[in-house]
């Protein structure tokens, strides 16, 4: 349990550097396909093919570690 709970600290730690530092490489949110709709009163936002590639991504690593 306390090497699991190390592990995935490390990789929120590695995912979080990536976030931060590796915006310009990884533009995740501002992905051709997200939808992005501008109101006169408020605006929307749902980043679709932003949620397909972070889920894709995660079930590849999980199926590679399991």
């Amino acid at each position: 349990m306390g090497r699991m709970l190390i592990g995935l600290g490390l990789l929120l730690v590695i995912t979080g550097l990536v976030m931060e530092f590796g915006s310009n490489l990884f533009p995740l949110g501002h992905l051709p396909g997200d939808i992005h709709i501008t109101g006169r009163h408020g605006s929307f936002y749902f980043p679709v093919v932003t949620c397909i590639v972070v889920s894709v991504v995660l079930n590849v690593l999980l199926r590679i570690f399991h």
